[in-house]
């Protein structure tokens, strides 16, 4: 068996019965969610649509996995099954290395490097502001929406990224036929699609919205470090883990353990299946070290309007020990529009 995983290039027959698990379980979710809401039952229409936006959900997921390369030995077949799985998430539509790259510089600069600052953004288009405000209050991600506007639209919106406009295009081209085909075709089906996406996106804002305290900086295209790169010790200090539940540790296997965040930046290349381990190792089962599920749905609720502007912000500005405890309290907002799976 052993040998069977070096044949499939997994780390070890373990990383393959796990890594290996999560890519069946997304891959067959996907197509089975798929066909499930051709079908004429809503009933079966709307289990098919839970079903594929958690395929869709944990897909990200392994695309992260990707990005940190623990999924397989070589890192090119780690490049690949992450283009693949860019077709499934809707974030196909630039260069996977970006997306690696953006998020490497999360880990070394210890910092939120964007070249996309929204605030800004808003501050010019306050009929935009108006109407995501609009729209969140119904709790629709109008403020990721955006963010994948701009993801589409990749090279023709971001100067740096104009050499990937021929890729860029035929994306777009070859995504939009299947989805007009399946708009004419199965039009129920084609509104469930968008239903599970936003699912999806909802899920991934969700557990990125508390993990860190600190706002984003226009630097990524710019050879400039981040104020506290390589400094572990401040990198611990503002990062969270808004864990789903310390008692029943498998519930955070619905998003492949990514609530244990301060396990993931202690040890970044250690894969999904073992950062409950990590953390444990770090802080025990002390239910002062994480952010509560019960303070992480209030806080989602109460201030889904009001960190539209204020995203990546605090007010009170609390960091460190006291914003854990501020997020225990639900005394701050969160943040939107930190997805690793943009790569601006």
């Amino acid at each position: 068996m052993n040998k069977l995983a070096k044949v499939l290039n997994f780390r070890s027959l373990r990383s393959a019965g796990y890594q290996g698990g999560a890519l069946f379980y997304a891959v067959s979710a996907y197509v089975l969610g798929c066909t499930g809401l051709i079908q004429e039952s809503w009933l079966v229409n709307g289990m098919a649509t839970l079903l594929l936006a958690h395929g869709m959900t944990i897909a990200a997921y392994l695309t992260h996995e990707c990005a940190h390369n623990t999924v397989f030995r070589d890192n090119k077949n780690n490049a690949r099954l992450g283009i693949g799985l860019g077709w499934l998430t809707g974030a196909a539509y630039g260069k996977f290395e970006d997306i690696r790259y953006k998020h490497f510089r999360h880990h070394v600069d210890n910092d939120d490097v964007v070249w996309f600052e929204y605030e800004i953004f808003f501050s010019r288009y306050p009929s935009v502001l108006q109407l995501t405000r609009f729209l969140e209050w119904f709790y629709i991600p109008a403020h990721e929406l955006i963010m994948h506007g701009i993801m589409v639209f990749t090279s023709y919106i971001i100067p740096e990224r104009r050499s990937q406009r021929v890729y860029n295009t035929v994306v777009i081209a070859v995504r939009t036929s299947v989805f007009v085909f399946v708009l004419f075709t199965w039009p129920k089906a084609a509104f469930l699609y968008v239903v599970a996406s936003l699912m999806m996106i909802t899920v991934l804002r969700f557990m990125d919205g508390l993990q860190h305290d600190y706002g984003p900086n226009k630097y990524l295209f710019d050879n400039i470090p981040g104020a506290h790169k390589g400094d572990t010790q401040w990198e611990q200090a503002h990062t969270y883990s808004p864990v789903l539940s310390l008692k029943y540790v498998w519930l955070n296997w619905l998003v492949l353990n990514f609530g244990f965040h301060n396990a993931h930046h202690a040890r970044p290349t250690t894969p999904w299946f073992d950062l409950p381990a990590v953390h444990f190792n770090l802080f025990g089962h002390d239910e002062a070290e994480v952010i509560p599920f019960g303070s992480q749905i209030r806080i989602f609720h109460r201030s889904r309007v009001k960190r539209v502007v204020h995203a990546g912000r605090n007010f009170p500005a609390y960091e460190g020990r006291e914003y854990l405890k501020a997020c225990q309290r639900m005394e701050v907002t969160g943040g939107n529009a930190a997805s690793f799976v943009t790569s601006f």
